[in-house]
């Protein structure tokens, strides 16, 4: 009876593991979902995660719990257009949308939406635990940019111009989630913040024909372990100053962390 219940114990521990992270076949931590197979909606919000899925498992959000009060969701699964076709395959298909009160670029990222602030700013928790020092991240994207048409005051030399999209992963220190307040604190600059332990970003400056492949490596500025992991993938790299181009779409499948 006492090893039942052992076992109980220890394929109950296993099973909570799994749960948030996975490992690759090169036995490094990944996060759950980077391949952007499993969605589900509702409330009208497009989740990548399926539904009844545990907390372990919602750890990606998007802009569309404030914007499908509007009736928009600016990140959604795409079925037919995937890097790796298979029963059960999708990606992300992001687009960057102008909403009454505003320009929004579509984005996904690791951690927590928390509410519109004052129909000028955005409130989120960014980073979900992690603690592994990955090489480096791989992966999918086809990008189809527009010419910027919609800028802040800092950033009016974009007008006319191609839009850029981001893919960004930063490994950090913080004691917890970082609260990031857009009309407040303004945005995480992942060049100088003293937490940043490391970081692995792709730019996208051009239109793509298709899928194109990337791998990129993790530049690392301290030997230490991490303890929050942020993934931010946005069609439009300046959308949090309001820049950007109305109808850049980018389409990210098959994440993956590299050891």
């Amino acid at each position: 009876m006492k090893h039942s219940h052992l076992f109980l114990f220890l394929l109950s521990f296993i099973l909570s593991a799994v749960l948030s992270t996975s490992l690759s076949a090169q036995g490094g931590p990944q996060l759950y979902n980077m391949n952007f197979d499993s969605w589900n909606k509702s409330g009208g919000v497009w989740w990548l995660y399926e539904k009844d899925a545990p907390a372990a498992r919602k750890i990606w959000d998007t802009a569309n719990p404030g914007l499908a009060k509007l009736g928009i969701n600016s990140t959604t699964p795409e079925y037919d257009h995937v890097a790796v076709s298979g029963p059960g395959k999708a990606a992300a298909r992001i687009e960057s949308r102008k909403v009454p009160f505003a320009f929004v670029a579509g984005n996904v990222f690791s951690g927590k939406f928390v509410r519109l602030v004052d129909l000028a700013g955005v409130e989120t928790c960014l980073g979900v635990p992690f603690t592994a020092r990955p090489k480096g991240l791989s992966g999918y994207y086809h990008y189809q940019p527009r010419t910027v048409n919609h800028t802040d005051r800092d950033h009016e030399a974009m007008k006319g111009k191609t839009d850029q999209a981001l893919i960004e992963v930063l490994l950090m220190d913080w004691d917890k989630p970082y609260r990031q307040v857009s009309t407040e604190n303004g945005f995480l600059d992942s060049d100088t913040d003293p937490h940043i332990i490391g970081r692995a970003r792709v730019i996208v400056s051009r239109s793509t024909s298709g899928y194109v492949h990337f791998e990129v490596p993790f530049e690392y500025r301290s030997s230490k372990a991490p303890r929050y992991v942020t993934v931010a993938i946005t069609s439009s790299r300046y959308g949090g100053f309001g820049t950007g181009a109305t109808g850049s779409v980018l389409y990210v499948d098959e994440f993956e962390f590299k050891y």
